[in-house]
């Protein structure tokens, strides 16, 4: 790997292109370097993880919504969406439109967290998407998805952006730019505009993801893979786009983020080298905030110690500064301890899903986040009994360079009222590659089996798995093979218009 380091330069001192952060990046996107095998085998395992997630949310409203949208823009030779007969086609920013919804809505997908946060199988639905409009091969998709794996990890541990309130689908639009320029063999050129322009059109708030949070967490995403579908296009057009985009005068860096005194220093691997980023990710067993994972799993372990949960007086939870300050009470969220919160406010409520699987000594992708659950009067009482704190420990493990040191786990205290106490910690998740169960092919087929269940058929199911584990072998034209397709009968639809 190679630390490029990246600050603002006035405009008077021109920087030339090969020195500037998206000219890096783009070359390593151009590169067409030998695909790792185990990032191969990894990317396919996030392909069924993606696949599981986004039929399950098929009838929720958010994805009603886009799919409504998206079916308003067939395209003879096209893009397929979920759901939907592979027969019928739309426009590839369409199809990635509602495919990245589906995909993002249960917030059950895959996790990076380093100096910023991310989920960069949001990266996958785009790049799908564009394959098969162009009709490319299974190899072909597979160096894209690698790649801008490659490119959203190492955004993501060298550029800081909440921070500064900026949402991390700023990364998101550059890498799926990087993505879709490697998968489609694009010179270095084409892809650096493509990213440049990307990052300008994804710069949001992290409002999305504050207070009352909406239906647009699930939509973000899409729109930034969208933008990025949109921003290559242009530039396979020869148009050029602001630049330079991390290190102007003017820029993101500049004018967003650290300012013009910052000084950034990004990893990235050298040209012609194996990607092997996407091996640092890891999946989510459970439906919630990735930082709840192990939270989860150490609230499952409590419920068998405690013997009688009405007895708790208070449980005290020492974590990462990250977990206190956005799903725990340092977040400062009314919202966060409302049982009539949204579904996506719950889901980034550490108190109330530790309550909820402290109680189950489970966790259920629907059933632990309706109304009648939220609102168990058990469950008010031991949620409002629970306070988070920061730990600089747990801080420093959050940010150890080392992937198998990085932790994302907490320590709970459990007092009871006659003042016995209950204690239980946990560095990773139980399914963290370095947890105690590691996440493996059988596991992924497993949770899509699950999530799939009653929704699709058997011969659907059996098609789709024999398809996608043979991905290398795909030719090009027959991508449409990834695409899962539910009777018409079951996919509901919203009564209100739109525009299209």
């Amino acid at each position: 790997m190679i630390l490029h380091k990246v600050r603002v330069y006035p405009s008077k001192n021109k920087l030339i292109k090969k020195k500037q952060l998206a000219w890096k990046i783009a070359e390593v996107a151009s590169d067409n370097s030998k695909l790792n095998k185990f990032s191969v085998d990894m990317a396919i395992n996030r392909i069924i993880d993606n696949s599981s997630v986004a039929i399950a949310s098929l009838n929720r409203k958010a994805v009603i919504a886009s799919r409504e949208m998206a079916l308003k823009h067939p395209k003879k030779n096209g893009a397929n969406i979920f759901g939907v007969s592979k027969d019928k086609k739309f426009d590839c920013e369409w199809a990635a439109w509602t495919n990245g919804t589906a995909v993002r809505e249960l917030d059950f997908h895959d996790t990076f967290l380093a100096a910023d946060y991310s989920h960069p199988g949001d990266n996958i639905p785009p790049l799908i998407a564009v394959a098969q409009q162009k009709k490319m091969s299974g190899i072909d998709l597979l160096r894209g998805i690698i790649t801008a794996y490659e490119i959203q990890v190492n955004l993501v541990k060298g550029i800081c952006l909440h921070k500064h309130k900026v949402d991390h689908i700023a990364h998101l639009g550059p890498s799926v730019a990087a993505g879709i320029g490697s998968m489609l063999k694009l010179k270095t050129e084409t892809i650096y505009q493509a990213v440049q322009q990307s990052l300008h059109t994804t710069i949001s708030t992290r409002q999305s993801r504050k207070g009352e949070i909406s239906s647009w967490k699930a939509f973000a995403p899409a729109h930034a893979g969208k933008l990025a579908i949109e921003a290559v296009d242009r530039a396979m057009r020869g148009e050029g786009s602001p630049s330079p985009i991390y290190e102007g005068e003017d820029s993101v860096i500049a004018q967003i983020l650290d300012g013009k005194k910052a000084l950034y220093k990004v990893p990235l691997p050298k040209k012609n080298s194996e990607k092997k980023a996407i091996l640092e990710t890891y999946t989510k067993e459970y439906s919630a905030e990735y930082q709840a994972q192990a939270l989860i799993d150490i609230a499952k372990k409590l419920n068998k110690k405690i013997p009688d949960l009405k007895k708790i007086k208070k449980i005290d939870i020492y974590t990462s500064h990250h977990t206190h300050n956005v799903i725990g009470t340092g977040a400062n969220d009314p919202q966060k301890m409302d049982p009539n919160a949204s579904r996506e406010t719950l889901d980034h409520s550490i108190m109330y899903i530790f309550a909820v699987a402290l109680e189950d000594a489970s966790w259920h992708h629907v059933k632990s986040y309706n109304k009648t659950r939220s609102n168990r009067k058990s469950t008010i009482k031991i949620w409002n009994s629970i306070k988070t704190h920061e730990d600089k420990k747990w801080t420093k493990k959050y940010h150890d360079p080392n992937p198998k040191n990085k932790s994302f786990g907490a320590k709970v205290v459990v007092t009871m009222n006659n003042g016995k106490k209950f204690i239980e910690q946990l560095d990773k998740a139980d399914a963290h590659p370095y947890g105690s169960r590691p996440f493996k092919r059988e596991n992924y087929i497993n949770k899509f089996n699950v999530l799939t269940n009653n929704i699709i058929t058997n011969k659907e199911r059996n098609r789709f798995l024999k398809s996608v584990q043979n991905l290398k072998k795909i030719k090009s034209g027959h991508l449409n093979n990834l695409n899962l397709e539910v009777r018409p009968k079951q996919l509901k639809k919203n009564s209100k218009k739109g525009i299209f």
